[in-house]
């Protein structure tokens, strides 16, 4: 696991899974969901932080439920990892971990 691993907060169900091209688990079923606020959480940054880099295209793949914003586990591992690439472009010295 990564050091921006996304812990299950929601046990994932048993289904098979197949990876896509860009590294984003698709799963037959469910996945863990996580809301805006749980994310902010998680990750220790504001709401309007989340609201600012989606509105600037930089931000995870969400989905709403009626009017709440969701979030799909394997998305906000996709979107870290693109966030940690971008930065290894940015800043070629720091290396990886």
């Amino acid at each position: 696991m990564n050091a921006h691993a996304i812990p299950h907060t929601r046990p994932a169900p048993t289904v098979e899974s197949e990876e896509d091209p860009d590294g984003v688990i698709v799963r037959d079923g469910f996945e863990p969901t996580f809301s805006l606020k749980e994310l902010a959480e998680l990750l220790g940054v504001g709401i309007q932080t989340l609201y600012d880099l989606r509105s600037q295209d930089r931000g995870p793949v969400g989905f709403r439920v009626g009017r709440h914003l969701r979030f799909r586990h394997s998305e906000i591992e996709a979107w870290l990892h693109r966030l940690e690439e971008e930065d290894l472009e940015r800043h070629p010295g720091s290396g990886r971990r």
